[in-house]
């Protein structure tokens, strides 16, 4: 299996939902951080990917048809060059501002209690570390977060060409996925997940867990 897709976005614009969506259409696995939450042997490669240090592609993502979110977007640029016939899909916020509103109750918290509390030798720690690399600059700062934002945006738009550049934002639904791929448009409605709240109830019960066995 190769690539068909290659997500560029930032998390909290759609990537879970677009994780099922692309899954549905390809009919296969598609990377995503939750993909890397639940494989952490796969957090070194991403590292030195990161760093500048890829993998052979097609062996380290053998088994995925498509990938979104971070780590993967981190390494959109390498990705994009390894799979020259893929398209690359932008998902974004209607705003930066809105961006930054779903960013910081659920992933920068996240980030911020990993990078504080967890054990610099585990691996997840040093993705966490990692994975905004060379995109935000400085994750307390909400005017640099923003500001990166839009440099991310303008940095894919600049470098991939306009003819394999999906924009995408929740609520576009389907069409400009099934539009890249060449697949029909699926009749039932685009699905719709990890909203902010559905983060944050899942974070709570990680929080009741780690309490639990500590106790």
């Amino acid at each position: 299996m190769t690539l068909r897709l290659i997500g560029a976005g930032l998390p909290r614009t759609g990537t879970t939902s677009l994780r099922r969506a692309l899954g549905q259409l390809l009919d296969a696995p598609v990377y995503h951080m939750s993909e890397a939450l639940a494989h952490p042997e796969h957090a070194p490669t991403w590292v030195a990917a990161i760093r500048g240090e890829p993998p052979v592609w097609e062996e380290f993502l053998a088994g995925y048809a498509a990938g979104v979110d971070t780590p993967f977007s981190t390494c959109w640029r390498d990705l994009a060059a390894a799979y020259p016939e893929a398209p690359v899909l932008l998902s974004r916020r209607e705003s930066p501002q809105v961006w930054l509103r779903s960013m910081e109750p659920t992933v920068l918290t996240r980030t911020r209690e990993t990078l504080a509390g967890g054990n610099p030798s585990d691996p997840l720690v040093a993705l966490f570390g990692s994975i905004f690399t060379g995109v935000l600059t400085d994750l307390d700062d909400p005017a640099e977060m923003m500001a990166g934002y839009e440099r991310h945006l303008a940095r894919v738009r600049a470098e991939i060409a306009p003819e394999r550049l999906v924009e995408w934002q929740p609520g576009d639904g389907w069409e400009p996925l099934c539009r890249a791929l060449d697949v029909p448009v699926p009749e039932e409605p685009f699905p719709h997940e990890n909203s902010t709240a559905d983060y944050l109830l899942r974070a709570e019960a990680r929080r009741r867990a780690t309490t639990a066995r500590r106790e």
